[in-house]
This record gives structure tokens, sequence and C-alpha cells, in this order.
């Protein structure tokens, strides 16, 4: 396929070359010195904690042949790199998403794009290696759904047959720049939450972030939508063809039925249009079934036959610290630290209730961005039904308070409950009290770093 070029970069996005060759091919893309490559392009961005800019140096040492900046000032040109070259941008950032956007624009392939406020990222996993038994394909590589992260996955692609993008978004306008960028032919909207409500105020309005998504594609393109979702069916898109992915009813074009939940692998029926097929898929809990449904749904789309996405869906895998399962020392770690919201909590505690164990014990923090609804969120995380089945609760965060104030309203015993105002204090509880047999959730917000606990307890030798 046609790779860009240095010039490319001077026309899209008004750059000006200060040292090196307009002709040069630009392959691979990145923004950081630990992961840059010989040949490299690195993309010098300005972060909240640091400049990009000033590493170029340490980039051209360790091979990049391109650098693009936006900030003069750091620019100087040791004679051991002057056949490199060196591109100036207003802005680097805006730079990387217009060569993103310009590189689409030569792709004729399936594009299919991931949004929702839980389960984008194994639903993006599952759909790639269904289609990975007919096609090759490119997908976002682990989180980078963002304003960099996207157009980076973008700038990746060399001749795989398909794009499979995961876009996130924290206020309104993201996924409408995103989608703008990736201009996809397809997109699947895995649910309506609360992830980021104290930024966006409702889940109406969530929905509206979300939907932004048609905006970069064009009308009667396939949609595929969480049936089950209530603010997801009470859409009306006549300009689209949304394709129903439904659990709990057998009316979409897509659902199941028969399932069965054995040791840590769900198996049931499926009905894909006028086809019904047995799916056997290495995950518990209701949510990644719907994921794994809205996988068949694209999969089908892009003719993908069913003994395919048999195969596909039974030899998926998680991405780490989501709903991993580790066997250590005779404890089942359920590592679902990656991120958390109420509709994800709800999943881990569907998935620790159907564990057999010693004892079922929930490591639970804050989750964040919530602002005002944050009391009362985490209230009903403590409410949650499925936490009945635990038999202890260690809490960590200044809204995890609430969880306990939630459980104990909900008939959870008081001495069950372990809050911790002090990380360390918890981990030092907690690996003192685990037994061989136990099952244990660790589960919050990414900026809650609860993967330490996980890392404590997989480094403590357990008798």
């Amino acid at each position: 396929m046609r790779q860009l070029n240095v010039s490319d970069v001077l026309r899209e996005c008004g750059g000006k070359l200060l040292q090196g060759n307009e002709d040069l091919e630009l392959i691979h893309f990145s923004n950081d010195t630990r992961t840059i490559k010989a040949n490299d392009v690195y993309l010098g961005i300005r972060g909240e904690n640091f400049d990009g800019n000033q590493f170029y140096l340490e980039a051209l040492k360790k091979g990049a042949s391109c650098c693009i900046l936006d900030r003069i000032e750091y620019y100087e040109s040791p004679s051991e790199f002057q056949s490199r070259t060196i591109i100036l941008v207003e802005d680097t950032v805006l730079a990387l998403q217009k060569l993103a956007a310009y590189k689409r624009s030569f792709l004729d392939i399936p594009v299919v794009a991931v949004t929702g406020s839980a389960g984008k990222t194994s639903t993006k996993d599952m759909i790639a290696e269904i289609l990975r038994q007919k096609y090759t394909v490119f997908k976002t590589p682990g989180n980078l759904n963002g304003q960099i992260g996207l157009p980076l996955s973008i700038l990746e692609i060399q001749d795989e047959e398909v794009l499979v993008l995961e876009m996130g978004m924290n206020d309104f306008g993201q996924i409408a720049k995103l989608t703008k960028i990736a201009q996809p032919t397809m997109a699947v909207i895995t649910n309506i939450g609360t992830a980021h409500i104290g930024i966006l105020g409702s889940q109406e309005n969530i929905l509206k972030a979300k939907l932004e998504i048609l905006l970069g594609m064009k009308p009667n393109s396939p949609l595929f939508f969480n049936g089950d979702d209530v603010l997801l069916k009470s859409v009306n898109l006549p300009d689209y063809n949304i394709e129903w992915c439904t659990m709990k009813s057998q009316d979409g074009s897509f659902s199941l039925k028969d399932v069965v939940i054995q040791h840590e692998v769900s198996h049931y029926r499926v009905k894909a249009l006028e086809e019904e097929f047995m799916v056997e898929v290495p995950v518990m809990g209701n949510a990644f079934l719907m994921d794994s449904l809205l996988a068949i749904a694209v999969s089908v789309q892009l003719g993908v036959s069913s003994s395919l996405i048999q195969k596909g869906l039974k030899n998926f895998k998680l991405t780490g610290n989501r709903m991993e399962v580790i066997h250590h020392f005779g404890l089942t770690i359920l590592n679902d630290t990656y991120n958390s919201n109420y509709e994800a909590l709800v999943n881990a505690c569907d998935i620790l209730s159907k564990y057999q164990g010693n004892r079922k014990i929930a490591v639970l923090g804050d989750v964040l961005e919530l602002n005002q609804y944050a009391s009362k969120i985490h209230f009903d995380i403590g409410k949650i039904p499925d936490l009945k089945s635990v038999d202890f609760l260690f809490l960590h965060g200044e809204n995890a308070k609430y969880i306990q104030d939630g459980a104990i309203e909900s008939g959870f015993a008081k001495e069950r409950i372990f809050y911790f105002e002090d990380k360390i204090e918890l981990e030092e509880k907690l690996l003192s009290f685990l037994e061989s047999g136990d099952v244990v959730l660790v589960k919050a917000s990414n900026g809650m770093h609860f993967e330490e606990i996980v890392e404590k307890i997989k480094e403590s030798y357990l008798e």
C-alpha cells in the first residue's frame, strides 16, 4: 500500500523541513522514546507533566529516521545526525491527527469502530480474534483509544484487510473528532453506563457523546447495538441499519440462549440472523457474553462462517488486568484493575459469585471521575446483589466508605467489611488474612493503582 512520506507531512500539516529528505518514507510512528526502533518516526508531544520535544535527540540516538516537533527552541543538529529528517509543525497532536485522516482517505477496507461505557476493549479483541480466522486484521493496541492513540493506530496499518478501532472519551466532542479521522464503515456501541458521568452530567448526555460516532459515518452504515440497554434501545436512527444484539429476549437479529457456565468457560447457542450454532468462549459473566454476541454480529456482517466464529471465540484471551485469572499458590485472583465503573463492577461481582472456593473476597477501591455522583454510585455499588455471595469486603479510597454503607444497608454483616484509609494497611491485612482456596477479586479505577495489590499478593508465598 502507499506509504506516507515527508512531503505529505509538509503539505497536509503545513510543516517546515528543518533538515533532511522530502522523499523519505514514514512507516512506523511513536511518541515514546522507550519504544523507538530504527527508522521509526518520533513525534514530540507535549503532555501535562513533560514535553516530548525535549527528547528528540534521544529518539535519534535510538535510530529514528525522522522527528516531528512543535517547539523550535529545543532544535539543534549535532553533526552525527545531519542525515536525519527534522520537521517543525505548529502542533504535533494536530499534525498526527491530520496525517491519520489523510492515510485513512486512501484505505479501502472495512473499518470497525467500537465504543461504549464498558466492554470496549474485550469487544474489540473478540472482533479481531474472530476476523483473524478469515482476514489479516489490525486492531487498536491495548487501550490506545484516545486523541493520540487512535491516530497512531491508523498510522500503523500496513497491508491488513480489516481495521478494528476502539474509541474512548470522557467529554463531548472527543468521539466526534475520532470518528471524523477514522471514517468507520460500521460501529459497535456496547452499552451506556455511568463512566465519566461526573463530567457529562447524565446518562442521556453519555448517550449523546457516544452517538457522535455517527458523524464520521455514511448513511445506511451498519450499527451493532446492545439491545438490552434501555438508553440505546430508545434511539431512533432511520438513516442507519441497526442490528440489535439481545440476551434477555429472542427479539434481536442476534441473540443467545441455553447458557452454560463451567469453570472459566461459557457455552451458549447463538441465533445469528437465520442461523443457529453453539459457541464456547473462555469468559464468565453476562457482560462478556454480550461482548461476544456483538463480536459475532460484526463478523457475520463481514462474511465470517459459523465454524470460523466458533474457532475465533474459543481462542480469545482477555487483555491483561481485565478480569485476568491468576492461580497462585492455591489462590484464585481475579485481576480487574485496569479500570472501573458501576456497570463493570456488576459484571465483576457476577463473575465472582460463580466461582467455587474456600472464601470469596472482594477488594474494591474508588471509581473515579464521578464528581457529584460519587457518593450515590459508590453506595449503589455496595448494594449490587451479587455482593451478597461475597464472604469479605476489603475497601480503600475516599469514596469506598460509601460502598460499606450500601452493603450494610443491604444486609452485609459489618464485621465482614474491612475499610482502610491507607492502601499499605489494606495490603498488610489482606496478605495475613488470605488462605489457600480463596477467590479474590481486585478492582478499582486505574488511578487507584490496585494492580500494586495484585503484585503484592503474587510476591507473597502462601503456605
